[in-house]
């Protein structure tokens, strides 16, 4: 990490070697006029930078010798500006349902002096402590937001695009939650397909999944009488987006890629095999303030069918991974309970080898 110090006019002074900062090394002055006048930048530190973004911690001091920190977030190129515009309304509007929730987010857009066409997001500094969140008081937070959010159109998706990770979602609106997410997990998969190529076998139980699956088992909830209300959710919430504040023990929630959808939904990243969240203590303290929807006898094959979004998002950002075949045995699990093929058609669709040992290895999951 460069310890990079800026001065009043916002020019940074740098002492490491060039090749640990980013491009841009001034502070723009399209964060300046969102941070305001009669203000002292006393320090901006570049942050260590994820896959496809930059950080930086922001110092200044008011002209009444007010002190205070900012979060700053940058990506370049039209996907970084998809991603930050995205972020920033998932923030603000997870903050106008549950303000304490998030670091307050100031603004968005792009920098006026930059060649490489930089956009930035601007928020509120917290300063995190490591190791997992507590489990009660996470799951308070998250059932709050769920509770006390309303959509605005009354429909599933969101305003804007919205990006898990870096890759954009399918979140037009929608009014029915079976609709929703069958869009919502067909555009996934078309993600998975070009970044990890064709798996026929794959694509056979996807379809089977899309189209047979989702009816049965996410229609059971607006069937019957029955209706899903859409709440607003975070949409990628692992620890890694989960922050801790040193000192008071509050917990907010950073990198948020919403829209309106079943609670439910939300938890389905908690049963991802790649995350400490994983661990069922937060899964029980999450149902014990929020109860499951009806049929709650298939509370936990919808849980499984939300986690197969979460693991192909996954293997579409990384190429070759595990969760890949891991989604696969799971939709086997789910077809073979709610849409099974016959004898005959597992040996038609070229099924008979690999379809049974997945859907066998998917109850460990």
């Amino acid at each position: 990490m460069a310890d990079d110090t800026a001065t009043s006019d916002g020019k940074i002074s740098h002492h490491a070697p060039h090749d640990e900062l980013p491009n841009f090394l001034a502070l723009d002055q399209a964060v300046l006029e969102i941070l305001g006048k009669d203000l002292k930048i006393c320090s901006v530190n570049w942050l260590k930078p994820s896959m496809w973004s930059t950080f930086a911690r922001i110092a200044i001091e008011s002209s009444s010798g007010t002190q205070k920190q900012y979060f700053l977030k940058c990506a370049t190129g039209d996907a970084g500006k998809t991603m930050l515009e995205g972020e920033f309304h998932s923030m603000f509007e997870i903050y106008k349902a549950v303000p304490s929730l998030v670091p307050r987010p100031y603004g968005y857009g792009r920098f006026w002096q930059d060649n490489a066409i930089t956009y930035f997001l601007l928020s509120d500094f917290i300063e995190m402590s490591e190791g997992l969140p507590d489990h009660v008081e996470l799951s308070k937070c998250v059932a709050s937001l769920h509770c006390r959010s309303q959509s605005p159109t009354g429909k599933f998706g969101f305003f804007t695009t919205t990006c898990h990770g870096k890759i954009c979602q399918q979140v037009a609106w929608d009014s029915n939650w079976t609709s929703f997410y069958t869009k919502l997990l067909g555009d996934a998969l078309q993600k998975d397909l070009e970044t990890n190529g064709r798996w026929p076998v794959l694509e056979e139980v996807s379809s089977r999944t899309l189209y047979k699956v989702i009816p049965r088992l996410i229609g059971a909830l607006e069937s019957g009488g029955r209706s899903v209300r859409p709440a607003l959710i975070h949409a990628d919430l692992w620890e890694g987006n989960i922050a801790t504040e040193k000192g008071t023990g509050k917990i907010f929630l950073i990198d948020a890629g919403a829209y309106y959808a079943h609670s439910e939904m939300e938890i389905g990243m908690w049963r991802c095999q790649r995350h400490a969240i994983r661990d069922e203590k937060f899964k029980n303290a999450y149902l014990e303030q929020m109860s499951k929807s009806e049929p709650t006898e298939e509370w936990d094959d919808r849980n499984r069918l939300y986690c197969v979004k979460m693991n192909v998002i996954h293997s579409a950002h990384h190429r070759g991974v595990q969760e890949r075949q891991t989604a696969f045995e799971d939709m086997c699990y789910l077809v073979n309970k709610y849409a099974p093929y016959t004898p005959h058609e597992l040996e038609q669709r070229g099924l008979l080898n690999q379809f049974s040992r997945a859907a066998e290895a998917a109850n460990s999951h």
